[in-house]
């Protein structure tokens, strides 16, 4: 098996969120074959963005040059615009949701998978049969839970969003180095 180099860039956070995202993308374009010569076949990188600025050297240089002197695996980053943090003292804010009225409680079993809620029922025997049947046919483990349930209306109370900065800004990053092929 042999490597070839790649190039990849991406706006983000930090640059482990890039790096993530650009092999994301790559493993959904070309699969997730490990020899597939994209970012994703390498296991890391290196942030390099000090000794590019120390080399003096233009970015298209410093890369040709790190690539030719670079081995099977090597992944390397420059960070190219440095990206800028929210200094605001309060990032979020809070939306209140209220509902008039009174509220009444019911108690209902839910029944659960290991990743998803499959339904609710007043009685726990109705919980069980519906519980049965899908470890039957799906031999998946399954849980029933009681829980109070409002009866009408919307149990949310308060919605947190993230406030940004005007100020606030994604880095720009590069990416490069030999993948497997």
């Amino acid at each position: 098996m042999g490597a070839c180099s790649f190039q990849n860039s991406g706006r983000g956070r930090s640059a482990q969120d890039v790096f993530t995202r650009l092999q994301e993308n790559a493993e959904r374009e070309y699969g997730d074959d490990s020899y597939n010569g994209t970012i994703s076949t390498v296991p890391g990188f290196h942030d390099v963005t000090d000794d590019w600025k120390k080399s003096k050297k233009d970015l298209d240089s410093f890369i040709e040059k790190k690539i030719d002197d670079g081995r099977k695996y090597d992944c390397f980053c420059i960070c190219t615009n440095p990206p800028v943090a929210n200094k605001n003292k309060t990032k979020t804010q809070v939306e209140n949701i209220v509902t008039p009225g009174t509220k009444k409680w019911i108690l209902k079993y839910s029944v659960y998978t290991y990743d998803n809620q499959l339904g609710s029922f007043l009685k726990k025997g109705d919980a069980v049969i519906a519980a049965r049947a899908h470890t039957e046919k799906t031999q998946q483990s399954t849980s029933i839970t009681m829980e109070k349930k409002l009866e009408k209306g919307n149990s949310t109370v308060a919605k947190i969003t993230y406030k940004k900065s005007d100020k606030e800004k994604d880095g720009q990053y590069v990416f490069f180095g030999w993948a497997a092929e």
